[in-house]
């Protein structure tokens, strides 16, 4: 079963999302780093559960960068596009992208290639990775590799991750590419934690509930 990385809440403002998040919780997000040339930049919190899928991962704030110029093409995640904070992507963690793509592929989803990535950290180190491209909904995960680099999850405040939901018109296609990354599909309407939830509904949608300090929230 694929392990949960990260989720995606994309943004046009970022600083203001990032205190948005921060009250809710309680938990303070801490300054990702700098994406060079894509015109965005990265805050995070760690996100766990202890077991299963949602063992450690971390809730990334993206948003354009005020530090950068305009980049030469759309910032990812639509988020030039967005008119408020979206929980628009997820990803999974893999210790080897290319036999994860053949498997998955054989398995019925072709997730894409994997490209190279990096980002700058405010302490000036680089971290580096390797991903597929971002899926034509942001339901199936994307995968991604970091390597030899260091998880970005380690030493962030951590909230907890207590429920994650796709919502689609066709819920058997989407648990059916779901099942091809190898994420573990809930069945009934009692999810373990462990799991994502399928709902039919007439608007796609990712949805997580996590919960702080202040106890849980929604991010939509």
């Amino acid at each position: 079963m694929s392990e949960l990385d990260h989720l995606v809440l994309a943004t046009p403002r970022l600083s203001e999302t990032v205190e948005t998040v921060a009250r809710l919780t309680g938990l303070t997000p801490v300054a990702g780093g700098q994406h060079a040339g894509r015109g965005t930049r990265n805050y995070l919190l760690g996100l766990g559960l202890g077991l299963g899928l949602f063992n450690s991962g971390y809730l990334e704030i993206i948003g354009p960068d005020p530090e950068q110029p305009e980049p030469a093409q759309p910032r990812p995640f639509d988020i030039d596009s967005l008119t408020g904070s979206k929980l628009v992507s997820w990803a999974v963690r893999v210790s080897d992208i290319n036999t994860a793509i053949t498997a998955v592929r054989a398995a019925g989803f072709d997730p894409g290639d994997a490209s190279e990535m990096s980002r700058t950290t405010p302490a000036g180190n680089t971290l580096r990775w390797r991903l597929t491209t971002e899926s034509p909904t942001g339901l199936i995960p994307f995968l991604i590799d970091w390597g030899g680099t260091p998880h970005p999850s380690l030493a962030l405040p951590r909230l907890q991750l207590l429920r994650l939901t796709a919502v689609h018109p066709d819920p058997d296609t989407i648990s059916a590419q779901l099942r091809a990354v190898s994420v573990e599909v809930a069945e009934g309407d009692d999810p373990p934690r462990t799991a994502i939830a399928v709902r039919p509904g007439t608007r796609e949608a990712l949805t997580a509930v996590v919960e702080g300090p202040k106890g849980p929230i929604a991010l939509l």
